[in-house]
């Protein structure tokens, strides 16, 4: 009886064994066997119920209470031809009172957030398809308030077409490549600043208030480009390096009847103008200005006739400020709604518009992580905040009064919201760490109305492959502090056994990779290497987003130095544990995670065997302006912070194995960080294996490049580690 338990057994546990199929690269990368299911945003319109979206290039109408299909508001076919139309909707934009449609064709990316393309512009009443400009593409074409006119951008100029009348006008004559942009923004601020338009429609639709970029000072940057001719392409783009002129930024404001432009007054000491907002008064214009810290923020209120400004609000902080797009002026034209740091965590304020705090919305020692905007009808504003914990986030709203908070969301991991424009509907993305995401419809009550998406093809995936739960796990800083970290063991752990160890770093101000929820293809690399034995870990150290400001920013001037600690204590806390093999422990980094797994690899060589730095910074002197000097300064004023923590000052510390992986177009992180990185380490005399991708960006991505990369760093982990 006992011998034929046993042999039951052993089948059961064989067939078990033999069920579970290996995670492969190929399925990552190329077949995305993998990927989970997602719901792109929502297009809501005005009437709260109902949301656009485009499939098959149709503009299809859906209840959202029902997802059902209500009607094709426009098909890209049926009106293909007019007016040099090719049939292609790329994307669409509404008017905000839905008579017209915004239609752009033909796309071309340039930077992370610029593109251009051919717009038109479609009247649903009329039928009417008009061409914006026939000639050649443009940029950021915004329709008016009123719907009668449309502002865009072509070759650093800022036009503005009538379309009634046919005819197009110029707001601006002098830009020029590589040394003027109006109503656009320049590299740096689309990278930093996060916005790419830089114009805007005032609500009575008589003025265009626009940025000027005169780059004539700052220093170029060239990236080769090798597509298969006898010589290379070369793109040359203005970057300001630390320390290096920026752009002069101005603010004009353009007014359509009188044909004349007003220039903002702002300081002769105002660095950046990170935002410009128009209230609800059409002649007024809050305008964001930053000194070059950016530890201190002045909002404007410029009059749009003449230019002249008076302070509406002034923060200073110790070390310095994000700047976010949280600010809404209310219907009532006296209040306005703001988040800030100010108490030492990210909290909502509601002020009045002379610049007064009237009470504030939310309070506590949590961050507000994310804010959803304010239903005035009902008195309730809506956010997220990571209450419970820094991995997790909750939804909540509370009333005008700063009373009345009511948690929205009741699942434990990570809930994020989109919210129908009246308010009575929103969308919840929820996903946990071992738990793809699923979306849920809910009304203004809480109630379940349908679930739209809940990746139960995926969850029967993860049980296919075997995939193991990932564990939260906390490790000791260099300081005195607590870190938050995730561990993925091999399946079968067994605690006798020894394991090498791969630790996955970003670590950059006010980031996370521990985050109770689903964590994407990096999820499935990680679940492969488990299966083929390797421990995996991920820490957020000091420095990391969502335990306050002093946490977030106590790394100011010293990038590298406390996040390279606590990696190390990490890495040491790992090591001394019984089913560790401490002599076999990696660490893998991308952009700034680069950056820090090469530091690591140097300062704690005694630590790590193995790194691998995929586009990283290796100096701060050859990144930007605005994100190295917002946490570093300048390396005039820190040279301590600049030299101490600079992997590429460090090669010679080398004893282990060392990847280096760099795309040669990369605007961002650019390639002269890894050529210096190369000749540092051939100075030192310090073997290392290198890949580098001709003309891939920042992301290395395209065709099979993805599964290039990830097969080249599998194989070195294998070898090496």
């Amino acid at each position: 009886m006992k011998k034929i338990t046993l042999i039951l057994f052993a089948v059961l546990f064989l067939g078990t064994i033999q069920a579970q199929k290996d995670i492969t690269l190929e399925n990552l990368w190329q077949n995305y066997t993998y990927y989970a299911k997602s719901v792109p945003g929502f297009n809501f319109m005005n009437d709260g119920k109902h949301y656009t979206r485009l499939e098959e290039n149709k503009i299809n109408k859906y209840d959202l209470t029902t997802g059902a299909f209500v009607e094709t508001i426009l098909s890209g076919e049926a009106i293909k031809t007019r007016g040099g139309f090719n049939g292609e909707i790329g994307n669409y934009t509404f008017h905000t009172d839905e008579s017209k449609i915004v239609i752009e064709s033909e796309r071309e990316s340039i930077y992370r957030r610029s593109s251009k393309a051919y717009f038109y512009v479609y009247d649903r009443q009329t039928k009417k398809l008009t061409p914006i400009y026939e000639e050649d593409k443009i940029m950021y074409a915004t329709l008016s308030p009123d719907g009668k006119k449309v502002a865009y951008v072509w070759k650093n100029n800022l036009y503005y077409f009538d379309i009634a009348e046919g005819i197009t006008l110029p707001v601006t004559m002098d830009g020029e490549m590589n040394k003027i942009i109006n109503g656009g923004a320049d590299w740096v601020y689309e990278e930093e600043f996060s916005f790419a338009k830089a114009f805007a429609w005032s609500s009575d639709s008589k003025k265009i208030a626009y940025y000027r970029f005169d780059e004539s000072a700052v220093k170029e940057f060239t990236m080769t480009n090798y597509k298969g001719g006898l010589y290379p392409d070369y793109e040359t783009f203005k970057y300001p390096k630390v320390g290096e002129d920026n752009a002069k930024v101005s603010i004009h404001i353009f007014n359509i009847e009188s044909e004349k432009g007003t220039m903002v007054k702002v300081s002769d000491k105002i660095e950046y103008i990170p935002r410009i907002k128009w209230t609800k008064a059409p002649n007024n214009l809050v305008v964001y200005t930053m000194n070059r810290h950016q530890n201190e923020l002045e909002l404007l209120v410029a009059n749009a006739s003449t230019g002249a400004t008076k302070t509406l609000l002034k923060e200073t902080n110790p070390y310095y400020i994000d700047i976010t797009d949280d600010m809404t002026f209310l219907e009532d034209g006296k209040h306005f709604v703001w988040t800030s740091e100010k108490t030492g965590f990210n909290h909502i304020y509601l002020y009045d518009m002379s610049g007064k705090e009237v009470r504030a919305l939310t309070k506590g020692d949590y961050d507000v992580t994310a804010f959803y905007g304010v239903d005035e009808v009902n008195d309730r504003v809506f956010y997220q905040a990571a209450k419970v914990n820094a991995m997790q986030r909750e939804l909540y709203s509370v009333g005008m009064k700063g009373k009345k908070t009511k948690q929205i969301s009741t699942q434990k991991g990570t809930n994020r919201a989109q919210f129908s424009s009246t308010f009575d509907y929103y969308v919840n993305t929820y996903s946990n760490i071992n738990t793809p995401a699923t979306y849920t419809v809910y009304n203004r009550a809480g109630d379940v109305i349908r679930v739209i998406e809940d990746n139960q093809n995926m969850k029967t995936t993860q049980k296919e492959f075997g995939v193991t739960n990932v564990e939260f796990i906390k490790t000791p800083s260099g300081g005195k502090a607590e870190l938050n970290g995730y561990m993925i063991k091999p399946p079968n752990f067994d605690t006798n056994k020894k394991y090498p160890v791969l630790m996955y770093v970003y670590g950059g101000p006010g980031s996370q990779t521990v985050n109770d929820a689903w964590g994407g293809q990096n999820y499935w690399w990680f679940q492969m290497l488990a299966q083929q034995g390797y421990i995996v870990v991920s820490v957020d150290n000091r420095g990391t987003g969502a335990r306050g400001q002093e946490f977030k920013k106590m790394t100011y001037l010293q990038l590298g130095k406390y996040e390279v600690e606590d990696q190390i204590a990490a890495a040491k806390h790992l090591g001394a544990m019984d089913y560790v093999d401490e002599d076999r422990i990696g660490i893998f980094g991308w952009s700034y995670g680069g950056y820090m797994s090469s530091l690591c690899l140097f300062k704690g060589n005694d630590v790590f065997k193995a790194a691998i730095a995929v586009a990283p910074v290796t100096s701060w002197r050859w990144y930007d302006t605005i994100y190295t000097e917002r946490y570093m300064r300048t390396e005039a004023e820190n040279p301590e912070g600049y030299a101490d923590n600079s992997p590429v000052y460090f090669t010679d510390m080398l004893k282990g194995n060392y990847l280096l992986v760099h795309g040669n177009s990369d605007d961002n992180v650019h390639f002269q960080n890894s050529a210096e990185m190369v000749n540092a380490l051939i100075d030192s005399n310090k073997q290392f294996d290198t890949y580098f991708y001709p003309n891939r960006n920042h992301g290395i991505y395209g065709g099979v490049t993805r599964l290039h990369l990830y097969t080249k760093m599998t194989n070195f982990l294998k070898e090496k580690l």
